[in-house]
């Protein structure tokens, strides 16, 4: 071998340093595709108007399907029938001895001017005969006919009159009288009681029975109002109801 030759053995790889066969090897796969800048950002921001677009809809759906739900709620409760209501009043059925049934009804037992007075059919003994035997329900109706369809239900003049099922002639509206707002005034200390009140002239027969108690008043509706006993022993049952039914004729 000659001088040239060692010299070139030695000093060739310090000026050209070999290649790494597993870079050259990757290397020469082919060209690595570079990415503008301005082009990833653009897609970059296309995913991220996508996924907002995406947002807002499901939130309109959600909105939408909320505002649906209040008005069909909404719907639901305007189409429901209202509700009765329902107050406390103070009922009197007075009558004398061989006379008629009176029913009295008072916001409070100060109220001078009765809230409904009725003159019913039925005698006094039947009355106490009824309720002795137990339950009582005095049902009161009347047509709608033309002059009082617009009437209020306890300005209505004349009922028909039904007691436990059996019909037992009218029920009269009347206005108070002197002699009424008397007896009122004297039984105006007592809430809930039953008894006599003595008549001036000594007789028995013009003696007056009553018997004073809390009435539950439900008003239904325009044609249907009704009158419960309550009684003090909340462990019984309701012994008398009056019902006010207006029906179409």
């Amino acid at each position: 071998m000659t001088k040239l030759d060692v010299l070139r053995r030695y000093l060739l790889p310090c000026v050209s340093p070999p290649t790494n066969p597993a870079t050259a090897s990757s290397q020469s796969t082919g060209p690595v595709s570079k990415k503008r800048l301005s082009t990833s950002l653009r897609d970059d921001i296309d995913v991220q108007d996508s996924a907002s677009s995406s947002a807002s809809s499901s939130e309109a759906t959600s909105f939408s399907t909320a505002a649906a739900d209040d008005d069909s709620g909404y719907l639901l409760a305007a189409t429901q029938p209202p509700r009765p209501s329902k107050t406390m009043v103070i009922g009197t059925l007075f009558g004398r001895r061989k006379g008629h049934v009176w029913f009295c009804v008072q916001h409070d037992r100060l109220s001078v001017k009765p809230l409904l007075l009725l003159e019913l059919s039925i005698a006094t003994s039947q009355l106490v005969h009824e309720m002795g035997s137990g339950l009582v329900r005095v049902a009161l109706e009347c047509p709608t006919r033309p002059e009082l369809k617009s009437c209020h239900l306890r300005s209505v003049p004349v009922w028909t009159m039904f007691c436990n099922g059996r019909k037992l002639g009218f029920a009269v509206r009347r206005s108070s009288s002197e002699e009424t707002r008397v007896m009122l005034k004297r039984l105006e200390s007592m809430t809930v009681g039953a008894g006599v009140l003595p008549s001036g002239s000594g007789s028995d027969l013009d003696e007056v029975m009553y018997m004073r108690a809390n009435y539950e008043h439900v008003v239904g509706s325009s044609d249907s109002e009704s009158f419960h006993l309550i009684n003090p022993d909340a462990n019984s049952a309701q012994e008398l109801s009056i019902f006010l039914l207006r029906f179409s004729a």
